[in-house]
């Protein structure tokens, strides 16, 4: 379907979904539309056919609307070479929260078809999907290239889609730009950021940079490519011999740093020197002896492949926890408090930290909610580059407290300490992955209590997915 053509189309449908009849003499545009063969609408759902079928089944789905206001098709990725076919799949095939996600759109008047994208069949699938209005890609990061394809390929043919009027949630450019580090340094100057947050893409510039801002305060140095903590160091001088004012000096090689990698909270002692080596060229006799899990050259290849490290002031009242936004679209879902396992200071999951969950109008969060929500929420994607695409349909922003102890919560600062948009998870259907201990796991595993809360995050991606289709097709 040409872009002309999927324009005249989507915008026919927006007419018969939304709009009220125009008449043109005695002719109402809805029936115009229907009077042209060019104007016609496809109705149904799209023919997949064509595709291998990978799920064994669509345990949970509800059925397919007859004419729905919308096509839309949540994408996935088995890999075949991994048991289960990856870590967050059910027994069937699915990934374990593809239920709440389709069957949402579905009660919105859409409908939603899964479809596994598999690389042998790229062409054959793109295909398929360019006759959907919506795309909602659920392909865990590393899961492509893992079952033998090539992501570079899937995100350039999304782009095509997304040029050509397909909304795609989220778009790689998104992902992109949204998940990497140095989107802390783009909102450095919102609200929500602090101004002393640095990005690193060559060596120079993080030897200067680095040894400026360690005599400063407290830090935390954050790799891109790192995932679960890998690769994020809590860093302090071992003196504790901060500078009053930013710049007024710049550490030596020879000062001691106290470092804690936040995959696991194991700590370790290095020079200045060293870490510079480690984060450069990784394990070398420069470097020192390490313990950490990870091999450093956080450099490596360049910023066109994701080399970078982004240097954020640390606050040390994430000790207390930090919170984690819940979104739909614009719209708040729930808050989750991360309180790391005592002694420790990463809340990672599997470190032992603890989970409190709350309501979208938690008052003890109100300041920060009506701040994040009203003020700095319009300016997210314009500060990250991204003024022309939507916010994404399902995503996270985790918040530290910035401010010192017994500060009145009304003045408190939060700042943003990380986005996520890529395959974010829904929590209540986690009892539907399969494991060592649960290889059968179904949507079915999940308690009823438990389904019902993950429908609810589901109805309101159906309904701001909807609202956002309404406005784009829009043409009157």
């Amino acid at each position: 379907m040409s872009a002309f053509r999927r324009f005249i189309h989507s915008a026919t449908r927006a007419i018969q979904n939304n709009a009220k009849p125009i008449v043109f003499g005695a002719v109402s545009a809805p029936a115009l539309a229907f009077s042209i063969p060019f104007l016609s609408v496809p109705t149904g759902v799209v023919d997949t056919s064509a595709l291998k079928k990978v799920a064994k089944d669509d345990l949970g789905l509800l059925p397919q609307p007859a004419s729905p206001k919308y096509r839309t098709c949540v994408v996935e990725i088995y890999v075949r070479g991994q048991e289960f076919g990856g870590s967050d799949k059910s027994s069937n095939g699915h990934r374990y929260d593809t239920i709440p996600f389709a069957n949402g759109m579905i009660n919105s008047g859409m409908s939603c078809q899964l479809v596994h994208y598999v690389h042998d069949e790229h062409d054959k699938c793109f295909e398929v999907l360019k006759q959907f209005d919506a795309l909602i890609v659920r392909c865990n990061p590393g899961q492509i290239d893992a079952d033998g394809g090539n992501q570079r390929k899937f995100d350039d043919a999304m782009r095509v889609l997304r040029k050509a009027g397909v909304q795609v949630w989220p778009s790689p450019d998104v992902m992109e730009f949204m998940g990497a580090k140095d989107a802390l340094t783009k909102i450095k100057d919102l609200s929500i950021g602090l101004p002393d947050t640095l990005s690193y893409y060559d060596e120079e510039s993080f030897k200067a940079g680095f040894k400026k801002t360690m005599a400063f305060q407290p830090r935390v140095i954050k790799q891109n490519r790192g995932s679960a903590g890998e690769g994020i160091w809590i860093i302090k001088l071992k003196k504790g011999n901060y500078c009053q004012n930013f710049g007024d000096r710049l550490c030596d090689e020879t000062e001691v740093l106290s470092l804690m990698e936040a995959n696991d909270n194991h700590s370790e002692e290095h020079t200045v020197g060293e870490f510079v080596e480690w984060c450069l060229n990784g394990r070398t006799a420069k470097s020192g002896k390490w313990t950490s899990k990870g091999t450093g050259k956080y450099l490596e290849g360049g910023k066109a492949a994701g080399g970078q490290i982004v240097d954020q002031r640390f606050c040390p009242r994430i000790v207390e926890g930090e919170l984690r936004y819940n979104c739909v679209g614009p719209e708040l879902v729930g808050i989750i408090h991360k309180k790391p396992k005592e002694g420790g200071i990463s809340a990672v999951s599997g470190t032992g930290s603890i989970y409190t969950f709350y309501g979208p109008e938690e008052p003890l969060f109100a300041n920060l909610t009506k701040s994040f929500l009203t003020d700095d929420m319009p300016k997210v994607m314009p500060a990250l580059g991204l003024a022309n695409e939507p916010i994404p349909l399902w995503w996270t922003s985790d918040f530290i407290n910035a401010s010192p102890p017994g500060t009145p919560s009304k003045d408190e600062k939060w700042i943003v300490g990380e986005f996520n948009c890529s395959c974010v998870g829904i929590s209540k259907c986690l009892p539907a992955f399969c494991n060592k201990d649960n290889p059968n796991a179904t949507w079915n595993n999940i308690p009823a209590e438990d389904k019902a809360e993950a429908m609810k995050m589901g109805n309101k991606m159906g309904e701001v997915a909807l609202s956002i289709l309404n406005k784009s097709k829009k043409w009157f």
